[in-house]
């Protein structure tokens, strides 16, 4: 059966394919027909000493060496959508290679259809345009991320002790595909749309790469020389510089201050917009690390843009009724319900040594009173140090120690082991398990979406922490804001899970698990720029060093 459906496909497209060049040349299409076979036949001598891997055969193999982007008489329709949507790519820098390739060949056919050239060098044309066609499309698609080259530096990383994770998906659309489909269906430029990422606002943040390119023709922003602490209510010479820095990025609004030197309530609400914008610490006060963000050359922004768009294009497509995205460098958990906001909360999440791993899967459990099952890497670098200090310190953290993980295990004191020969093993033979309660590290609550880096949400006894702005403090999960509003959100859902019954439960230590019947998809994102749901464009610190490890193999086009 799926051999017979396969030789339906391949003889739809070959037919698709001369029809489409047949209606598009109208009475002539016999003579043109002709042309089209006469060329497939140089293209298929031309090719035969291609490898079978390279692109050029592998294209023509799956088209049936059917050409696409030349006619007898002049380019196809094809190669002038080609050619538009290059050009016409306000994301493309104009003096990139690709760019100007475009216009090259754009004047190169105009010279082979001017003096009536040969079949040969139509078909050369043909080539060419495709090896075109494969780096725009390479370019839009996949973006510039040498992912092999980012694996490799995270791989690396384990010899610092630091093991991180980053799961990509690819793309639905790759190059050959899309111009398959764009075959059949008569237009590329649909093609190209339809490929576009739909979600993480990733049409916003691309409208955001092109007008800050529009800043940068204009000449951007220049950078301030303060130093110190300026306050509102004070004035200062570089009041007037402040003024101009924001306005340029739009951060003042619609509030117009004075010409003058003194830090006004104006000059404040912009800096405020600013501070939220970047992260920061938003009283308006300014100071080092505001002047630095202000500082920031518009170079640096727009390659910032751009890496995020090509993060993007890696990441989960969904396109489900809720979606839960947890973005690592702005701290901060969203839930969305078609498409718009319903939930938002501060999360804390790994330390630069205990990175979160960006990667996704599903919401399918949730844990009321949960045990804190302590990993064995937590047990070597804290538990055992802390027993050698303390033979009590287990039992002063409410952890009790097991002799294995199945229900016979006995409970050991921790003065009754030599921990000394664990400290370093591959394997520790004991279960630590902090029992359920306010005081236990996973907090009252926690949602399971299980994974191969034994991550997942869950409260927190440590609410303080949820008042710092950066907040890097976990082993690799993530701690949520607001866990009761959370499970509050999936009962509205879920008819398994009682509210009101969770509640009086959670004022007890008895461990339940809550199966969901509407599972949530859950993406843990490293997004350093992106639009939020008020359509803000947003900048956060690159905390693990993730940007200017992807930026130093970042492909230029």
């Amino acid at each position: 059966m799926k051999r017979i459906k396969q030789i339906i496909r391949d003889v739809t497209i070959r037919l698709g394919l001369i029809a489409a060049f047949m209606f598009s040349q109208g009475a002539n299409a016999n003579t043109h027909l002709e042309f089209h076979e006469v060329a497939s036949t140089v293209m298929i001598n031309s090719l035969q000493t291609q490898p079978s891997n390279s692109f050029l055969k592998r294209l023509y193999t799956r088209l049936f060496f059917v050409p696409v982007w030349i006619d007898e008489d002049s380019l196809s329709a094809f190669s002038q959508e080609l050619f538009r949507q290059i050009t016409q790519d306000r994301t493309l820098d104009a003096t990139s290679k690709l760019y100007q390739d475009a216009l090259i060949l754009e004047q190169k056919a105009q010279e082979i259809y001017g003096t009536n050239g040969t079949v040969s060098q139509k078909v050369d044309l043909e080539f060419k345009m495709s090896q075109l066609y494969k780096g725009y499309a390479d370019y839009t698609l996949y973006g510039s991320i040498n992912w092999g080259a980012f694996q490799d530096r995270l791989y690396n990383l384990k010899a610092q002790g630091i093991y991180a994770g980053w799961v990509t998906y690819r793309p639905g659309f790759g190059p050959l595909s899309l111009l398959e489909t764009a075959a059949l269906s008569g237009s590329l430029s649909e093609l190209f749309a339809q490929a576009e990422p739909k979600e993480y606002h990733y049409k916003e943040l691309q409208a955001s790469l092109i007008q800050y390119l529009e800043m940068q023709k204009n000449g951007g922003w220049p950078i301030i020389a303060f130093k110190g602490v300026l306050k509102p209510g004070e004035s200062h010479e570089v009041v007037p510089l402040l003024r101009k820095r924001v306005r340029i990025t739009g951060d003042d609004g619609k509030c117009h201050s004075k010409e003058d030197n003194r830090y006004d309530n104006c000059l404040k609400e912009a800096i405020v917009h600013f501070q939220k914008r970047h992260g920061l610490e938003d009283e308006g006060i300014i100071g080092p690390k505001t002047m630095a963000a202000l500082n920031v050359p518009i170079e640096k922004r727009i390659e910032q843009i751009r890496l995020n768009l090509d993060r993007i294009k890696w990441l989960h497509e969904r396109n489900a009724k809720r979606h839960i995205i947890i973005n690592i460098p702005a701290f901060t958990l969203f839930f969305e319900e078609d498409s718009a906001l319903r939930l938002q909360m501060k999360v804390i999440t790994g330390t630069r040594k205990n990175p979160t791993p960006v990667f996704s899967n599903t919401v399918r459990t949730i844990v009321l009173n949960p045990h804190w099952n302590v990993p064995k890497s937590i047990i070597q670098k804290e538990m055992i140090p802390k027993i050698f200090k303390d033979p009590h310190a287990m039992k002063k953290e409410k952890i009790e120690i097991y002799t294995g993980w199945g229900e016979d295990a006995q409970k050991v004191s921790a003065g009754s082991v030599d921990w000394g020969q664990y400290r370093y093993s591959k394997t520790v033979p004991f279960r630590f398990a902090q029992t359920p309660g306010y005081h236990n590290a996973l907090g009252k609550v926690k949602f399971l979406f299980p994974n191969q880096f034994s991550v997942y949400m869950h409260d927190t006894p440590t609410k303080n922490l949820f008042e710092r702005n950066v907040r890097a403090f976990s082993h690799g999960c993530i701690r949520l804001g607001k866990p009761i509003e959370l499970l509050e959100t999936f009962s509205s859902f879920n008819d398994t899970i009682d509210f009101e019954k969770a509640q009086e439960r959670l004022k007890g230590t008895r461990k339940e698990f809550l199966s969901l019947t509407q599972k949530v998809p859950v993406d843990v994102v490293y997004l350093t720029a992106y639009v939020d749901y008020d359509g803000v464009l947003q900048f956060r610190e690159d905390i693990y060093g993730y940007d200017h490890m992807q930026l130093q193999s970042y492909r230029k086009w």
